[in-house]
C-alpha cells in the first residue's frame, strides 16, 4: 500500500508557483510580483502565509523590496545567497534587534507602515512572535528603532557657515530619506510626543546649529527647524498615501487620470470651475511632487529669510 507524499504547506506552494512565473518569464526582472494583498485574494490564504511566501522569496534572492513600489522580481546579476559575503547582516544571529528592525523596514517599505505587525515580522524571520518580545517590547517600541535606524543611514555633513544652505541642506537630506522609507513620516508625525531617538534627535541638532548666527532666539529656531521639517513631512506623507494608492489599484497615475477623466469633465462641464479647468488643459501643468517640493521649499526659506531680516534690523 502506498501513500500519497505530505503537500508542502501552503506558503511553499504560492512561493513555486510565483517562482514558476519567474522563471518562465511571466514575471521579469523589475516587474512587481503579487503584493500580500493580493496573494491573500489570489490563493485564499491569510495575510500571515502570504507574508511568509514572500518572506521565502526575498531570502532566496528572487526578489526585493523597492521603497513605494512594492516587490519586484531582482535583476540576474543581483541575485545572491541570503547570508552571501557583502550582506549587511552576515554573521548576524539567527534573531536579534538588528535583524528584527532590518526585516521590519523591508517589509514597510514594501507593504506600508499599518500592513507591519510583531506578528508579521515573526512569520518573515520563519520565528514566533514571542520570541521577538524578547529583543523588543511591542509595534510602537519597534517603529522608534525603525525610525532612528532610517535616520542614521546618510551622514548629515558638516554644518555650512549660511544658513539658508544649511537648510536647504537638511530638508532636502529629509525629502532623501523619507523617499527611500514612504513610511518613516508617518512614523514621525508626533511633534508634541516625541521619541527619543538619538539620531533623529541629531538631525534637530544639526539644523539649530544651522541657525545658531542668525541672531534669532532659541525659541525661534526651534519653531524654524518645525516648520520646515513639517513642511517635508506633510508633502511626504501626501507622496507616501500615492505610492499605497498605486499599490492598491495597481493603476498608474496617468492610468488613473484617463479612468477618471470622463468624471472630471462632467463636473467642469457646466462651467461652474473656469479657472479651475483653464489650468488643467494647459498641456504644460504636470504636478509632480518633487517639483511641489522645489516651490514650497523656497517659500518657506523665503519666509525665515524676512523673520531673520526682521531681527537684525
Amino acid at each position: 500500500m502506498t501513500t500519497d507524499p505530505p503537500r508542502p504547506p501552503p506558503y511553499l506552494r504560492i512561493a513555486a508557483e510565483i517562482r514558476d512565473r519567474v522563471e518562465s518569464g511571466a514575471l521579469r526582472p523589475g516587474d512587481r510580483v503579487p503584493s500580500t494583498r493580493a496573494i491573500t485574494q489570489e490563493w485564499g490564504v491569510a495575510m500571515a502565509t502570504a507574508t511568509k511566501a514572500l518572506a521565502t522569496l526575498r531570502q532566496e534572492g528572487l526578489v526585493r523590496a523597492v521603497p513605494g513600489v512594492g516587490t519586484v522580481v531582482v535583476e540576474r546579476e543581483r541575485v545572491r545567497s541570503p547570508r552571501a559575503p557583502g550582506d549587511p547582516m552576515r554573521g548576524e544571529p539567527a534573531l536579534s534587534r538588528r535583524r528584527i528592525i532590518g526585516t521590519a523596514i523591508e517589509l514597510a517599505d514594501s507593504e506600508g507602515l499599518g500592513a507591519l505587525s510583531m506578528r508579521r515580522v515573526a512569520t518573515a524571520l520563519s520565528t514566533s512572535t514571542m520570541a521577538l518580545y524578547r529583543h523588543v517590547p511591542g509595534k510602537a517600541e519597534l517603529v522608534r528603532l525603525m525610525s532612528d535606524a532610517v535616520s542614521g543611514e546618510e551622514p548629515m555633513g558638516a554644518v555650512p557657515a549660511d544658513w539658508r544652505a544649511g537648510l536647504e541642506h537638511a530638508a532636502r537630506w529629509m525629502w532623501r530619506a523619507n523617499g527611500r522609507h514612504p513610511w518613516l513620516a508617518t512614523a514621525m508625525a508626533s511633534f508634541t510626543r516625541p521619541a527619543p531617538a538619538p539620531d533623529a534627535m541629531a538631525y534637530t541638532e544639526w539644523v539649530l546649529h544651522a541657525l545658531r548666527r542668525t541672531g534669532l532666539s532659541p525659541f525661534a529656531m526651534m519653531h524654524c527647524h518645525l516648520t520646515l521639517f513639517a513642511y517635508v513631512q506633510g508633502l511626504a506623507v501626501a507622496a507616501d498615501l500615492e505610492s499605497q494608492a498605486r499599490q492598491d489599484t495597481g493603476l498608474s497615475d496617468e492610468e488613473w487620470l484617463a479612468r477618471n477623466e470622463p468624471q472630471f469633465g462632467a463636473i467642469v462641464a457646466g462651467g461652474a470651475y473656469p479657472l479651475l479647468n483653464t489650468l488643467f488643459t494647459q498641456d504644460e501643468f504636470d504636478l509632480d511632487l518633487d517639483t511641489l517640493f522645489e516651490f514650497g521649499l523656497r517659500l518657506t526659506l523665503d519666509g525665515i529669510a524676512a523673520m531673520i531680516d526682521e531681527t537684525s534690523a
